[in-house]
């Protein structure tokens, strides 16, 4: 059941906040009371229906600082059952949920063994990059091939994805030509980047890691992909979701080019995300 309890302060001096505003909790862990990051918690003030959304730590904590009233609460992570109630926030008063264990969806079905193919109209691989410190620049790669083998034990399962460099696209003709010349992907010499994962690990919930090897502009580097599994639908056949997340360091790819501004900015940052959301098709 959830609770209220006041803050009575830790080493170092209580927690201050706005005096218009309370404070909201809740330490989540799964079924057997391990920690569950990136759980959410969201929000919702009944009176004026502004919705607030939080995202637990590594340790499970999610906390708020929020306007007094009352609060409809919903915390969900992937795989497991969302728990909803109501609370109310006192200005000045620390609000906890206390420690909050979820319990597993059991409607969450994982695929049968066999080969499950990337459909890319459905599927997209994504990248974001640091430009001169101010923004961030979008891309994808328009085309690519894949499948996902699915062992009779899951973490027995293989991943392969190739993908063709000169298909880069950052909606800028003159950028994307640069990405493709020597400065970067080398295009002619390198045309294709492929992804081999070899290794599933299972985390909380549906969350797993994948360890890979990634061959990109002629050199292989081991990656790990932070991935996540929606589940199975029945559309134009049997399909299974997923995203996935990693962080590349482009000189691990000997990928080197770079132009430095004024005081020492540099043109190009050196990591870049990728984001991955993949739907597959039964072969």
């Amino acid at each position: 059941m959830f609770g209220r309890k006041r803050s009575n302060g830790q080493r170092g001096g209580p927690v201050t906040f706005h005096g218009e505003a309370g404070l909201l909790s809740v330490r989540v862990g799964d079924e057997n009371g391990r920690p569950l990051p990136g759980t959410q918690m969201v929000m919702l003030h009944k009176r004026t229906q502004r919705q607030t959304k939080v995202v637990a730590d590594e340790f499970g904590l999610a906390v708020s600082t929020l306007s007094a009233g009352t609060y409809a609460v919903s915390v969900s992570a992937s795989g497991y059952r969302a728990q909803n109630s109501t609370v109310e926030v006192v200005s000045g008063d620390h609000t906890s949920l206390n420690d909050l264990r979820l319990v597993p969806d059991e409607n969450r079905q994982l695929p049968d063994p066999g080969e499950w193919v990337l459909d890319p109209d459905h599927t997209a691989i994504r990248f974001i990059a640091r430009h001169i410190g101010l923004c961030e620049v979008h891309g994808r790669f328009r085309s690519f091939q894949g499948s996902i083998v699915v062992g009779k034990q899951i973490e027995d399962s293989t991943v392969e994805v190739v993908i063709d460099a000169a298909s880069i696209d950052t909606s800028a003709d003159k950028r994307d030509d640069h990405l493709r010349s020597p400065d970067f992907l080398d295009v002619r010499r390198f045309p294709q980047i492929r992804f081999h994962g070899h290794r599933f690990r299972r985390a909380p919930g549906d969350r797993w890691s994948i360890d890979g090897t990634l061959n990109l502009h002629g050199a292989s580097r081991g990656v790990r992909l932070d991935a996540g599994y929606l589940g199975l639908r029945t559309w134009n056949g049997d399909r299974l979701g997923a995203v996935a997340t990693t962080e590349l360091h482009r000189e691990d790819f000997t990928i080197n080019w770079q132009q430095t501004l004024a005081k020492g900015l540099v043109m190009v940052g050196s990591t870049i995300q990728i984001q991955l959301d993949i739907q597959a098709v039964r072969a």
